[in-house]
């Protein structure tokens, strides 16, 4: 039986992931850890926290399960706080998400992406070392990848340009991961998560941001004049990737010098299928239509605009996830039109908009 530290709960990904934990007979005790900043709106954090408190409570209700299920307001940055939670809960499992996401962000506010993603994943790591762990899986990021020009882009690739600090963080988190396996012996995973989506996501992502200005009669830019490619990932399949990884840490291993072989992987989680981004709009429409989130009649051409390639950004980012299938017998599997479809339909039961 499992106890594990998921940081960063009442984000997208990771409120997603408590609830599927909550559900596997092996989990014994999760601890999730968030700060509940206001990079966006917290009511819609506040909601993701309720609906796991829902899934908790009608999975105790009469049942002889001893589930625990604790969630702290916190912040990664807090190294006495992160010592203490280890300390109490001997975690065998460590998932860090909690992270300061977004690449135009982290332009004008360099600061959290340092403090965060850096000295917060360091306190994780020290962490690790001082209360030994079985596993420590952590978000990386398809950005690692930069300008690189060859697709799909594969783990096996060098990931020395970044073209924005939050992926210059996510690569230096790859770095610390390493050297800790390295040196103390910590088994460590990183996930490259290539552009999630899905129900109850980030409102600074493009389908979520799209839906809110079309809805208040806003214009939406399509960078690179609709031209960029990406791998969109629906949630429910990062999900599958990140629990099926958590059970298989890197092995612990001698080499032939007779020193350790540093028990660390890196994967990618994307769905190796490239969608334009003016195909992802026009879905988006559709099923925006079809869920009752906009009329029949909106004109949506009205509301467009193409406009050139943003800072930080990059043309197209595509999945080589063969490891993930060779290593876990998983490769993500939603459509588009599927994904956005449950999108749709959360977003109008979400904002009451049918």
């Amino acid at each position: 039986m499992k106890t594990i530290l998921v940081t960063g709960s009442a984000g997208f990904i990771g409120a997603a992931l408590v609830e599927r934990l909550l559900d596997r007979q092996e989990v014994a005790s999760i601890v999730g850890l968030d700060n509940l900043n206001g990079y966006y709106d917290p009511a819609l954090k506040e909601y993701r926290l309720r609906r796991i408190e829902e899934h908790y409570s009608s999975l105790i209700a009469g049942s002889t399960r001893n589930l625990q299920y604790r969630f702290i307001k916190g912040d990664i940055t807090d190294r006495e706080l992160v010592d203490r939670l280890f300390a109490e809960h001997k975690f065998d499992i460590v998932v860090n998400l909690a992270a300061q996401a977004g690449v135009r962000y982290s332009i004008e506010n360099p600061d959290a992406y340092i403090q965060s993603n850096m000295i917060g994943f360091y306190n994780i790591l020290e962490a690790c070392r001082h209360n030994p762990v079985e596993h420590l899986v952590y978000a990386s990021s398809s950005s690692v990848y930069g300008g690189n020009k060859k697709v799909p882009f594969s783990t096996d690739d060098r990931v020395d340009n970044p073209v924005s600090l939050y992926a210059a963080t996510k690569k230096s988190n790859e770095l610390f991961a390493h050297c800790y396996s390295k040196l103390y012996d910590i088994p460590t995973t990183g996930l490259r998560f290539f552009t999630v989506y899905g129900p109850a996501g980030r409102p600074d992502m493009a389908y979520f941001g799209f839906t809110n200005k079309l809805l208040a009669g806003k214009t939406i830019q399509i960078y690179n004049y609709g031209n960029c490619r990406r791998d969109f990932t629906y949630v429910d399949d990062i999900v599958e990737g990140i629990v099926r990884v958590m059970a298989k840490a890197p092995e612990r291993k001698k080499g032939e010098d007779g020193l350790p072989i540093p028990p660390y992987a890196v994967y990618n989680i994307g769905g190796g299928q490239p969608e334009n981004l003016l195909d992802f709009v026009n879905i988006l429409q559709e099923e925006l239509l079809r869920a009752g989130v906009l009329p029949q009649d909106y004109d949506f051409e009205a509301h467009k605009e193409l406009v050139p390639m943003q800072p930080g950004d990059v043309p197209v980012t595509y999945a080589d996830a063969s490891a993930l299938e060779r290593d876990f017998g998983f490769t993500p599997k939603t459509t588009l039109r599927e994904g956005l479809r449950k999108f749709a339909e959360w977003y109008r039961e979400y904002y009451r908009t049918a």
